[in-house]
């Protein structure tokens, strides 16, 4: 197996992982303001966003405890967020698609260092691929849940959510297959799988539906968050 221990340094590894917690619980905690939690759902929502994907990777991988229990920094960083967003969330709500633009940096984030981790615990590639669109995702999804909203991941009428965290996933096993991972090029696969979330919430790009489908639901979207 390839070391990857000299390319991406713990310290790297740790960096980007409270980087991708802090703009997860951000986008979680700006959901529970809209939601009009309170300031403990706001902390809890916020938690869960950030945290929730990682620790079914550690689990999944046999990293236990994980790491959300085990480093302060990483149980912290989202309560950091949360009371941000909870004394801000005006200032912050100010910005255009704020929630949208900070889930898709904490899945750009997320794609891959999920997927390194997964690789360093012994990992296949396309395994941990598979394990790095999880740790992106699986916060999402139970945020959404506890929301009490159909997860995005799911939703024909949202736009591309899985397909980025992918395609960041697969650069960075690409990159390990071909002897190719640095930190720049993580850099790009983050900034990829961003971008790409990006376009397809600015172009409304979506994935198809089956074949010559045939329903009785509505066609009719529901709004975007």
């Amino acid at each position: 197996m390839q070391d990857l221990s000299d390319l991406v340094t713990p310290s790297v590894q740790h960096g980007l992982d409270l980087a991708g917690i802090f703009v997860f619980a951000i986008s979680g905690a700006l959901l529970a303001v809209r939601k009009n939690f309170d300031v403990f759902g706001i902390a809890v929502l916020a938690s869960v966003t950030a945290l929730g994907g990682g620790i079914f990777r550690d689990v999944m991988i046999g990293a236990v405890p994980p790491a959300a229990f085990t480093e302060l920094g990483y149980f912290v960083t989202p309560l950091f967020a949360a009371a941000l967003v909870f004394f801000l969330h005006p200032e912050v709500e100010r910005i255009n698609g704020a929630v949208n633009v900070f889930d898709a940096a904490g899945l750009g984030l997320f794609c891959v260092t999920g997927t390194v981790k997964a690789y360093e615990y012994g990992l296949g590639l396309t395994a941990s691929a598979a394990l790095g669109l999880a740790t992106a995702v699986g916060g999402g999804v139970l945020r959404d849940v506890l929301a009490n909203e159909v997860p995005s991941l799911l939703r024909w009428d949202r736009d591309l959510y899985a397909v980025p965290a992918m395609v960041g996933a697969g650069i960075v096993v690409l990159c390990i297959r071909f002897d190719a991972l640095s930190p720049l090029t993580s850099g790009l696969a983050v900034i990829t799988a961003f971008a790409l979330r990006l376009l397809a919430i600015g172009r409304h790009w979506r994935a198809p539906r089956a074949w010559n489908r045939r329903s009785a639901v509505s066609e009719r979207p529901e709004g975007q968050m």
